[in-house]
This record gives C-alpha cells, sequence and structure tokens, in this order.
C-alpha cells in the first residue's frame, strides 16, 4: 500500500492543516491500494496564496522558456510510463497495457502538444489595427475527474501553465495518486516555488472552497453536469471565467449506406472504452430500423467477444467500474431499462460469471430503445450501449440532437451524405466514419455538456485575457 502524507504548496512538501486521511480503492480486489491527505479549506488558502505570489514571476517567463518546462515534464512522465499505467490499472481498473497507451499517454500528449504550441502560438495581433494582447488570467483551479485522470489534469494543468497562469490541482479522491507522481516531477523538473500546487480532499470541502475563492480568477472543471452547475454558480460569486467539461449521451448515427460490419463493431468499442466510464462515449447507437436485425446481430455478438476481468491479465478488454459506488450506479440503469421495456440483447446487471468480487459488470446492449426511456437519456458511465431504430435522417437527426447533452457523436455512411448529416449534430466533436480528432483538435460541447475548449490553440486561449492597447 501506498501513502502520501503531504501536500504540495508554494514548491514545498508540506504537513496538511488536518489530520483527516482519504482510502484510495483497488477496483480489482475492493481493498486499499493508497491514502492521501483529507485536505482542508486552509490548505485551499495556503495553496491560493503560494499560487497568486507566484504569478507575475512565472507570467513574465518567456514562452520558449514555459516551453522548454512543459517538454521536460512530458520526458519525465514518459519515463515513468510503466510506473503509472500499473497505478491507473490499480485506481480506475483499465487493463495496464491500454492504461500505459491511453491514459498515461494521452496525459504525456497534453503536455508535449502544449510546449510545442508555445513555439509558434501569437500571442499579440495587429491585424485590427492596434495591438491585441493576450495575457495569462492569473491563478487557475483545476478540479479533474478519475475516468481518464492524468489526461484531463494534463488538459488544464499543461495548457495553463503554457498560457503564464499558476495552478492549484484538485484531483478526485477516487484516483489522485497520478497527480502526486506529476507533482513529484513538477518539483524535480524545477518549476519555480507556488506554479504548481496540489491539495487532494473531498469536492463539496476543497473543491467548493477554490471555486468560491476571491484570489482564483479561473475554474476550469471537468465531471458531472450536476457538479459543474455547484461550480458555476459558487464562482459566480466573484464572477470569475468558468471552463466546464461536463457529461455526455452521444449518439452514434449509422446511415442506410453506411458499412454496417465496421460501423457496429467500432461503435460498441467505443461505448465501451474504459468500461463505458467515459463522457464521450458513442452510448446511443440510431440505426435504420430497416436493418435493426443485422444491427443488433453485430451488437450482441460484438460484445460478447469482449473479455472481462483483471486489469494486470492477460487478454482483459474490460476492467472493473472504478468504484462499488459506480457498480451499483450502472446495474440501477440496466434494471431501469429492463423494467420500461427495452429488450436486453446481452449482458445484465449480475456480475460476470467469476468475477463476483471487484467492481465488475457484465458488457451489455439493449434494443429496442425509445427516447422517452431513462437509458435513452441519463449519462449512464458504464458499458452500456443502447439501440434507437429510425425510419428517416430527419428523424434520426431529431433523436440525436434530442438531449441534454452536445460533447460529442458519430456519423457512418457515405461520405458526402455523412459530413452533411455531421453538420446538422449539435455537438462539439463528430467523428465522420473512422476519421479521428488530432493533439491540437479542440475537445468540449454544446448545450449541458459544459463551457469552452480544451486541447490545442483553443484550450490555451481558455486560459488567456485579451487586452487592445491604443497607442
Amino acid at each position: 500500500m501506498t501513502d502520501y502524507t503531504r501536500l504540495y504548496i508554494g514548491g514545498a512538501w508540506l504537513e496538511p492543516v488536518g489530520t483527516g486521511r482519504l482510502e484510495v480503492i483497488d477496483s480489482t480486489t475492493e481493498e486499499v491500494f493508497a491514502t492521501v491527505p483529507e485536505g482542508t479549506e486552509a490548505d485551499i488558502d495556503r495553496a491560493v496564496a503560494a499560487a497568486k505570489g507566484a504569478f507575475s514571476g512565472w507570467a513574465d517567463q518567456p514562452p520558449a522558456e514555459r516551453s522548454k518546462q512543459l517538454r521536460r515534464v512530458a520526458e519525465a512522465l514518459e519515463a515513468r510510463r510503466d510506473e503509472i499505467a500499473d497505478i491507473e490499472a490499480h485506481e480506475i481498473g483499465m487493463p495496464k497495457a491500454l492504461s500505459a497507451a491511453v491514459q498515461v499517454g494521452l496525459g504525456i500528449r497534453a503536455f508535449s502538444t502544449a510546449s510545442e504550441l508555445l513555439e509558434t502560438f501569437e500571442f499579440e495581433d495587429t491585424s485590427t489595427g492596434g495591438l491585441v494582447v493576450r495575457e495569462p488570467i492569473g491563478v487557475v483551479a483545476a478540479i479533474t475527474p478519475w475516468n481518464y485522470p492524468l489526461n484531463q489534469i494534463g488538459a488544464k494543468v499543461a495548457y495553463a501553465l503554457a498560457a503564464g497562469c499558476t495552478v492549484v490541482l484538485k484531483p478526485s479522491e477516487v484516483a489522485p495518486i497520478n497527480a502526486f507522481v506529476l507533482a513529484e516531477i513538477i518539483d524535480e523538473v524545477g518549476f519555480a516555488p507556488g506554479v504548481f500546487n496540489l491539495v487532494t480532499g473531498l469536492g463539496p470541502v476543497v473543491g467548493e472552497a477554490l471555486a468560491r475563492h476571491p484570489d482564483v480568477d479561473m475554474v476550469s472543471f471537468t465531471g458531472s453536469t450536476r457538479a459543474g452547475k455547484r461550480v458555476a454558480e459558487l464562482a459566480a460569486q466573484s464572477v470569475k471565467r468558468v471552463a466546464l467539461e461536463l457529461g455526455g449521451k452521444s449518439p452514434n448515427l449509422i446511415l442506410d449506406d453506411a458499412d454496417l460490419g465496421t460501423a457496429v463493431a467500432e461503435g460498441v468499442a467505443s461505448a465501451y472504452a474504459n468500461s463505458g466510464q467515459t463522457c464521450s462515449a458513442l452510448t446511443r447507437m440510431i440505426v435504420p430500423r430497416s436493418r435493426l436485425a443485422e444491427v443488433e446481430e453485430i451488437a450482441r455478438s460484438t460484445a460478447e467477444g469482449f473479455k472481462v476481468g483483471d486489469p494486470f491479465a492477460e487478454g482483459t478488454r474490460l476492467g472493473p467500474l472504478v468504484s462499488s459506488a459506480q457498480l451499483e450506479r450502472v446495474r440501477g440503469y440496466i434494471n431501469q431499462g429492463v423494467a420500461q421495456g427495452a429488450t436486453l440483447l446481452t449482458g445484465g446487471p449480475e456480475a460476470p460469471e467469476g468475477l463476483e468480487k471487484g467492481f465488475f459488470v457484465r458488457p451489455t446492449v439493449f434494443s429496442g430503445v425509445t427516447a422517452d426511456m431513462t437509458i435513452a437519456q441519463e449519462e449512464i458511465f458504464g458499458p452500456v450501449l443502447v439501440i434507437m431504430p429510425y425510419d428517416t435522417e430527419d428523424e434520426a437527426v431529431e433523436i440525436a440532437n434530442d438531449t441534454i447533452y452536445g460533447l460529442a457523436a458519430a456519423v457512418s455512411g457515405s461520405e458526402e451524405r455523412a459530413k452533411r448529416v455531421a453538420r446538422k449534430i449539435r455537438a462539439g466533436q463528430v467523428r465522420v466514419n473512422r476519421g479521428r480528432g488530432s493533439a491540437g483538435a479542440p475537445f468540449g460541447g454544446y448545450k449541458q455538456s459544459g463551457l469552452g475548449r480544451e486541447h490545442g490553440p483553443y484550450g490555451l486561449e481558455e486560459f488567456l485575457e485579451v487586452k487592445a492597447l491604443f497607442v
């Protein structure tokens, strides 16, 4: 078991003000994997003061120097990739090989991409006839989730630091150990004291303290829509900037001229990414009613091919869910689907055979799902796919847009037709056929999926103020 007893504040590992401890549970064994400090509002006050004191010095650093520091972080993360992948497999249950490639790989990519961006980003603009300068907004509170912890930390911390901001990071208490590794790296790289600070704790305590703190200039939050609304409410008291990356119920619209085998199989894989614990997962498969039987068979057989098991075992594709609370949540939604009349093609609420210990759930597929069903509207955050038939293209688009969310989507079909339909989908990212985004592509959503964008130049601009100079 790993025990972290100190917080990283002002360039030093300091004893927390309080004595509380938080347990990190191994999602496979249900045993305590690590413990971390339960931070308090007083710890937040110390961290924000350190970040505020360090701001002017860090903001004055040339972009090239900030780029160099971020590149060193990416290199150090790469050197510890296997170690962090091991941590992530214990914390959240993603199979270790996938954790190394996805969980750690995305985190590394955020720091390296932010570093590269600083080599070309224009902080001054004269195209309007005057001088417009982009300046760092100030002290940033980064509040991050458990499902892709290092990636979401990178999306906020790397780009905020690139912009010249200083940061107080509050990671999820469910998966915080990767954040301590990052703090160790930042300390070793030699950032000035106070540029980066780490306080662990509970959302209603340290998260809310950050969101309402008068010396925090911006809050960047990723999590549930409910919690995001609370963050925005608290931040509004001091009119600070808020960036929110929230929930999703992403549609996968398959047109009648699509390559059905490929589109359905890849759609199932997307829905089950990270055991379904992915905000942009394509969890609603919208398909032509005339081909529903074909879709059902492909989806069922594909889902049943996913091996569920220990994330350290060879061949495992789906590990456990992150916690007992998440397991009960997902089982509850599966039971609701059955109760509301959806057709259960495969899976169900029971534990997979031989996996009664650990937070495991069967990969599940429902068909005959209608828009008024709970499983068609609410984010389940587990390996549960719903299939929804349509009769016309207009009806398909209507179904796709018929949720409070608008984070991601996909459209499959002949290229020109698929692109035309994709433009009608109200979502921040739409994948056309097998298209994939680049490292610098903006990520964020419409409607109640959030405010703002992360990654690339759009992600950097979130942390900048715009000033017009009249000479």
